[in-house]
């Protein structure tokens, strides 16, 4: 039997990257996957590649996750179409320069929005379902920027950092319902937001393996490749 049989997954920031690379290997372990970001057209692109792939419809679910309306529809869509959802994995993020000097508010806050609020807002939206059926795995999606800090990128370090303490204190509120809450750090991938690194599909071993964490598994830890 697949890791994944019969799960039901969302990947924020499915279409390219690391977001491209788990869904289509959640696809193979035989979870069923909704696919969550800005462009329709990538998402696309990634829902043919899992159905030529592994023959698995998909759900494709154009959504801004710093909208918490889009985020409660995409969830609630999930969950009309295959009842539950079983895996979170939150990958959507935008990592742009500037100090603290250089940084206007607006720059500030649509960073924090899309890399900390974002994956508040979608867990959020999950842990209803989540905790009716006494089972979820959510993996947030961090960096070494977390707790090394970054000088020229001082909202994306604040809020990687702010995603690590969030994703301990979910994991200290939900594991009574069964529900385990990590960090993966992938180190640096080669996708859109990095010109060199490895490919994505190196580190999917490890997120197939944190999604499909038995009851009692590690949670509110940090693993990283390698």
């Amino acid at each position: 039997m697949s890791l994944l049989e019969k799960r039901v997954a969302i990947v924020s920031g499915a279409g390219s990257g690391l977001g491209r690379a788990a869904s289509l290997a959640f696809a193979r372990e035989g979870a069923l996957v909704a696919l969550l970001g800005r462009r329709r057209s990538k998402l696309e692109e990634t829902a043919s590649l899992i159905l030529q792939q592994t023959g698995q419809e998909t759900l494709i679910i154009p959504t801004d996750i710093t909208d918490e309306r889009q985020i409660d529809s995409a969830v609630q869509q999930a969950v009309q179409q295959w009842g539950a959802v079983h895996v979170l994995l939150n990958n959507a993020a935008v990592m742009e320069q500037g100090t603290v000097l250089e940084l206007t508010t607006e720059e500030w806050q649509s960073q924090v929005a899309t890399n900390l609020t974002g994956p508040f807002l979608l867990t959020k939206a999950v842990l209803p379902t989540m905790r009716a059926a006494k089972y979820g795995r959510i993996i947030n999606i961090t960096s070494a920027h977390s707790w090394n800090g970054s000088g020229g990128f001082a909202a994306y370090s604040a809020a990687q950092a702010g995603l690590e303490s969030l994703t301990r204190t979910l994991a200290d509120e939900e594991y009574e319902y069964g529900i385990l809450v990590n960090l993966y750090n992938p180190g640096t991938l080669r996708t859109e937001m990095h010109a060199t690194g490895k490919d994505p599909t190196v580190v999917t071993p490890d997120l197939i393996r944190l999604a499909s964490l038995p009851l009692g598994g590690p949670t509110g830890t940090i693993v990283s490749y390698g």
